[in-house]
């Protein structure tokens, strides 16, 4: 009998540009186990697009600043930002850490610079293009699923 893999991770935004993204990728959060969801630099309610009511279940962080989120990562959890930036590493090549807290930014900026230089690993999912940034968190977390020997059935 295999042991169940341990760790945990987080998922968050930067400056996210609409409430309906951070609902959906609560949503997809709570389907796959996320320690917690954040956002940096914006507030959102609740949401429609939550259907499983994510808030009852995974945790919900507001940060006003990046630095605000740096002092708050946990001993040993790994910042990996998830960006189409050069030398990213690709996602179907990348080992999710054990401890890890993913950053997503808003479509239309990204991650800021600054922050990609305090996160320790920089992953891009495939393509050219950018993704609706609820669903490039949803891959995020499947991939670690699949990767780290989860439910790939989750849904």
């Amino acid at each position: 009998m295999m042991a169940e893999p341990r760790g945990y991770f987080g998922i968050g935004i930067y400056g996210s540009k609409t409430k309906l993204n951070v609902g959906t990728l609560w949503r997809s959060a709570a389907i796959f186990d996320a320690a917690y969801v954040f956002t940096i630099g914006k507030r959102w309610p609740q949401q429609a697009s939550d259907t499983l009511k994510a808030w009852k279940h995974v945790p919900f962080l507001e940060f006003q600043t990046s630095d605000e989120w740096i002092e708050a990562l946990p001993k040993g959890c790994v910042p990996v930002a998830i960006e189409i930036a050069a030398g990213a590493r690709p996602l179907q090549e990348y080992t999710h850490p054990e401890r890890a807290c993913y950053l997503l930014g808003a479509e239309d900026g990204g991650v800021p610079k600054h922050l990609l230089a305090r996160c320790r690993d920089v992953v891009q999912l495939p393509g050219t293009y950018c993704l609706n940034v609820a669903v490039a968190g949803s891959i995020v977390m499947y991939d670690r699923a699949i990767k780290r020997g989860g439910d790939s059935s989750a849904g």
